[in-house]
């Protein structure tokens, strides 16, 4: 008899498998607000959009403009994002580092050994 596999069940062994890889050497870890920054670059990043410094000091649910550019700066020295210049010498754009790429490309291996049990 198989025994059937729940939905929760998949997401649970995700986690399990996704703290197993946070313990590997790679970046250092993000607090939790800097997870969250990190999930809107990526997002921003999947749909070819722009996010520039400026545009991240206006999102009032991340904290302060001083807020934000202190988790930044931390994010850059911890290796997860890059700023590059844009045409205007004054506004930087937030884009994810390789590093940060193979992070997520491991988080996604996770995700569909998980499915598959």
């Amino acid at each position: 008899m198989k025994k059937t596999t729940r939905p929760a069940d998949i997401y649970l062994r995700f986690l399990q498998l996704a703290e197993a890889i946070r313990g590997l050497p790679a970046l250092p870890p993000l607090d939790p607000l800097e997870e969250r920054i990190l999930a809107l670059v990526a997002r921003t990043s999947q749909e070819k959009e722009r996010l520039s410094v400026r545009d991240m000091m206006a999102k009032e649910e991340f904290g302060s403009p001083a807020t934000i550019h202190g988790r930044l700066k931390s994010m850059r020295e911890k290796g997860w994002i890059m700023l590059t210049d844009t045409e205007d010498a004054r506004r930087k754009q937030i884009g994810l580092t390789h590093a940060a790429l193979l992070h997520f490309d491991k988080l996604s291996k996770c995700m569909v050994q998980a499915a598959k049990g």
